[in-house]
Parts: C-alpha cells; structure tokens; sequence
C-alpha cells in the first residue's frame, strides 16, 4: 500500500472505540486540503490567550509562526534571523541590522520601528517576560533598517536573550490596545496563525510570501490536549501526525517506530516555600532533601527513561555534571509537621510523582496533604506561595539557550518565577557575577558557583531530568526534534 493511500486510509482503519473516544478532543482539519496539513497534539493549552509574553510563545515558535531577530545553533550560539548581523558598539550597546524585504502576515514591512515597538512592547509588559527579569533594555531605531539596543547592565548575552520567543517581533498592531497581545496574522513565519479556538484548537496556513523557503505543507491544524492518554491514542488511531509529548506510561503502547526520545534540558523540582509555613526552617527542607529516592521515581515512574538528577542542570548541559562539591544541611525531625503537597495533571507523569513523594515524605514524619489541578487553576496559587512544596517539571535552558535565565527567574529575590519565595542575597550576588561573565569556561563555573549556593539552601529539590518522547506518524517527515522545545513544524516538514 503507498503512504498516500494509507493517509487516505488511516482514520478508517483505526479501531471504531478508539476513535470515537477522541472526536470530543480532536478538530476536523481547517481546509480541505488535508492531505498536505499536519494535524498536531500539543501538550498545554493556551494559558494566556496566545500572548507572546508568557509561555505561549512557544507554541508560537514551534508552530513557524513569529519569528526572532536571533536563532541558536545546536550549540546556544546566536545565528541570524529576523537579523542578518549585529555588532557590539560598547560595554551597554548594540546594533543590529535588520533583514530587508520580510512583511509581516498582514502585509505591513518589517522595519526598525516595528522592532522597536514590539521589543518595548515586551519591556513594559506585566509581567515582564521572564527573560528580562532582572534586565533593563532601551530600544531605538537608528534609521529605517537598524536598531540599537542598550542595557542598563553589561549583558554580554544579549543577542542570545533577543532569540528568546518571549521577544519575537510581531506586526505593531498586535500590541495595540489594552488586551492581550494579538498572534493572528501578525508573524512573519512560513505558516500564519489564522484562527483559535479558546483553549481547544488552532489552525495555521502556509506564507505564500514567506521571506525565506516557502513551507512544504499547506498548514497545520492543532489540538491543545490536555489528557496523556488520549494524545498516545491518537498516534495510534492515526489521527494525529505528530504527538508533542507521549507520557511515558503510554509510550510503551505505541509503535516504537513512532516514538522518538528527545534529551531535555528540563528539570524535575520539587520547589520547597522557604519564606512561610515548615519549610520557612531550614532542618525541615533538609529532611523533605533526605526524603527522596530519586531513584525510585526514575524506575517506578519513567520507567527508566529519565536521569537522576545531581543538580538543577542536568545531562542535556555536559558541563554540568564538572560541579563543586556542596556542604548539605542535615535534615531535623518532621514528625507531625503538616505540609500542602502540589502539582498538575497537563503533564500525566506528576501527579503519580506526587503519590511516591508523599509515601517517601509520609515515612520521614511529615503529614502531607495532596492539591493536584490542571497548570492554569493552579499556576497563580503556586507563585502567590500557597502551598508548601510544589512539583514542577522546568526548562532550564528555554530562553536564551543559557540558564541564568532560568535560575534568576526561580531564585532571585526579585524572579518572576519564584514559586520557592527564596531571597538570599549571596544567591543574587551570584547570578548577577553569572550574568556579567562573558560566554565560555568562566560563565560556565560561575554559572556552577550559583547553583551551588541554592542547593545548598534547599530552595529546591532536583529529582530527575526528563526525555521528552515525541510521537511522529510514518507518513509525516522532517519534523523538528528539539531539547529547547523552540521548533517543532518548519517549513522543511513534509507529508506524503
């Protein structure tokens, strides 16, 4: 049978059960040109209506939608993109040029001034998008073809911050307003974002006046599906073509043919609330420290498909595993103490890791006390500090390909992300050295130096560092396979 005829065929031929159990989750594809459409399964709705400054951005990258002025190689250094070259005029300032001859989907030029409003956009937004946490930027154009760009501080990671999707430069009408950021038709990728569908779908068509390659679908249609099971089911039944993350419980049901472990520099933390409640006692983050058999949870779990973790960064950063040795606080007595255990269902794996750690916390002396909800119900609770410890599965290089980043935003006092409430200001005197150091060895070790000082501190407890599985279909190709989870659909992917 050809590829062709097996696409043509594979909903029928999939069992009537199954796909009648994911109609309810899954849209009919947004044209009729099916054939040349790529229908994905994406892990996490939308939490912020698509806005660039949150985490939705992601979707938007990995959907070839908005793009940045910068790209990263496979090795975090920074390539051109909606920039063709930048140079660095002095410790604080930088010139960028910007590529001639892009439109964004609305059909309005890209020029300096539309990346001077949308990089202020980003500026000004509450909350800030996490990669300027901690960073003050001015953004000018120097005529119509070159922007400059001056931070308050030396940041000699710059032009990687500026690859971030939190920052990618969006059509000057998007920002107007008093609403949220507006995606639809004002990228400049291979595909235009042309609808939504709340928290259920999305549907994207191919850029005929794409600046660079034109894409080789005609468009993508998307499915925000919560629930593990029904996305590993999809794969199976064929109605699907790509799988953005399998559970691992489920990835033993597909065909491994189809299942493709990517290693993620992502992070499996229990954050412990350092400023209020048990944990405010250093003895007793300690002890929740002692409590866990990391271990267990990889075998029992991730069944063996996930490392155990030695710190914050884990094996996707080699150089990580060269840390300082640490001077660990020995853990007190727990017996009694009354604790709030969270996390959320959107990734299937947490909440059985929730169920271990409250046996392994439970057997230490504590009493614990489970809170599990879908992220978005319980994302708002978990940064305000409401509960005493909380299960979160972490990018910590998602940004900038670097992840200073990511450890200001989750242990500066002033982090936007501080689910552990932690202020210290030794760790804060650390993260600033990270971030002055030039690129190489001596940031490196910086680097090392700061997440020394926060394990110490048991703000946070490393558990494992996770694989994402990604599901791709037989008559799908050249799908992106990506640890920083920045791509997914490009224009290079292809149906048959």
């Amino acid at each position: 049978m050809s590829t062709r005829m097996f696409r043509a065929m594979r909903v029928g031929a999939a069992g009537a059960v199954g796909v009648l159990a994911l109609t309810s989750c899954f849209s009919p594809p947004a044209s009729d040109d099916s054939e040349d459409r790529a229908r994905v399964a994406m892990l996490l709705p939308p939490r912020s209506g698509l806005s660039q400054f949150s985490d939705d951005a992601f979707k938007l990258s990995r959907w070839s939608t908005a793009e940045t002025l910068i790209n990263l190689d496979d090795l975090g250094e920074a390539q051109p993109g909606l920039a063709t070259a930048w140079n660095r005029v002095d410790d604080h300032r930088w010139s960028f040029d910007i590529r001639p001859d892009v439109a964004f989907h609305n059909g309005a030029p890209l020029d300096a001034d539309a990346v001077v409003t949308a990089l202020t956009a980003a500026t000004e937004a509450a909350p800030k998008p996490r990669i300027l946490d901690g960073v003050e930027l001015t953004i000018l154009a120097e005529d119509d073809d070159t922007v400059s760009v001056t931070t308050a501080s030396v940041d000699p990671l710059l032009p990687q911050r500026l690859s971030s999707p939190q920052l990618a430069i969006l059509a000057p009408v998007a920002y107007r307003g008093d609403g949220p950021v507006d995606p639809i038709g004002n990228g400049t990728g291979p595909f235009v974002l042309t609808s939504v569908d709340g928290t259920s779908s999305a549907a994207l068509n191919r850029n005929e006046d794409y600046w660079g390659e034109k894409a080789k679908l005609a468009g993508i249609d998307v499915d925000f599906v919560p629930d593990g099971t029904a996305r590993a089911a999809s794969l199976r039944n064929g109605t699907t073509d790509v799988v953005e993350a399998i559970p691992v419980s489920q990835a033993a049901m597909v065909d491994q043919e189809l299942v493709h472990e990517v290693p993620m520099p992502r992070t499996n933390t229990l954050y412990l609330n350092t400023a209020n409640g048990v944990f405010a006692d250093p003895a007793m983050r300690a002890a929740a420290r002692e409590s866990v058999d990391k271990e267990r949870l990889v075998e029992q779990v991730y069944e063996g498909r996930a490392d155990a973790a030695n710190g914050l960064l884990g094996p996707a950063l080699p150089w990580a595993s060269d840390r300082p040795e640490r001077v660990e606080t020995p853990g007190g007595d727990a017996a009694g103490k009354r604790i709030t255990l969270a996390t959320f269902t959107d990734r299937t794996e947490l909440p059985e890791v929730a169920v271990l750690l409250q046996q392994e916390l439970e057997a230490r002396g504590f009493v614990v006390e489970q809170v599990v909800r879908e992220y978005q119900f319980i994302e708002t609770d978990a940064l305000e500090g409401r509960f005493d410890a909380f299960i979160l599965s972490r990018a910590t290089v998602l940004d900038s390909g670097d992840p200073v980043a990511y450890m200001y935003s989750d242990f500066a006092c002033e982090g936007s992300f501080n689910i552990s409430q932690f202020c210290d200001p030794q760790v804060d005197a650390a993260l600033a050295a990270a971030s002055a150091t030039e690129p190489g060895a001596d940031r490196r070790a910086a680097i090392l130096d700061a997440e020394k000082l926060i394990l110490e501190k048991d703000a946070a407890i490393p558990m494992l560092h996770e694989r994402v599985i990604q599901g791709e279909s037989t008559g799908i190709a050249d799908v992106a396979r990506d640890p920083r989870e920045r791509t997914l659909i490009t224009n290079q992917t292809t149906v048959e």
